[in-house]
């Protein structure tokens, strides 16, 4: 494998990824479902971190992280406060109980979305599939983002 193939296969699990997540009852939203989990993704490694802080380790612009802020804040995904260093800006951390949206989030399934990448309707090939990602997951956790950008 290359980069290039690497790239691309990250991406095609990005959409499976994005294609597996819930959107039930949530109507248009102005901020992507990727930006929003970099953000979780980000504040999750870092809690207590300022928007800047978070748009500067992601590479995403202020305003796309201020937004998915907001969405994540709505969603009872996270909390934030005033800096008591400096009150214009926001600290952000995940929230002190795991919110009923974020439950359901977590507890869905890939297999439907998975089979429809993978064009097939044995589940035992799904299951096959969805273990060789929990493999790869376990070597290649958020923290290898860092790493990479240090």
């Amino acid at each position: 494998m290359n980069g290039v193939e690497l790239f691309l296969l990250g991406r095609t699990l990005m959409k499976i990824g994005e294609e597996a997540l819930p959107t039930e009852g949530l109507g248009e939203q102005p901020t992507g479902v990727r930006t929003v989990l970099i953000v979780v993704s980000d504040v999750r490694a870092h809690p207590g971190s300022a928007v800047g802080e978070i748009a500067s380790r992601t590479g995403l612009p202020q305003s796309a992280v201020s937004a998915a802020v907001a969405r994540l804040r709505e969603a009872d995904a996270v909390v934030t406060e005033p800096d008591p260093r400096d009150r214009r800006r926001l600290l952000v951390r995940p929230a002190p109980r795991i919110s009923d949206r974020v439950e359901e989030v977590r507890a869905t399934s890939i297999d439907a979305a998975l089979a429809r990448a993978l064009d097939t309707a044995d589940p035992e090939r799904v299951a096959e599939v969805a273990a060789l990602l929990e493999e790869l997951a376990c070597h290649l956790t958020p923290q290898a983002l860092t790493r990479l950008r240090d």
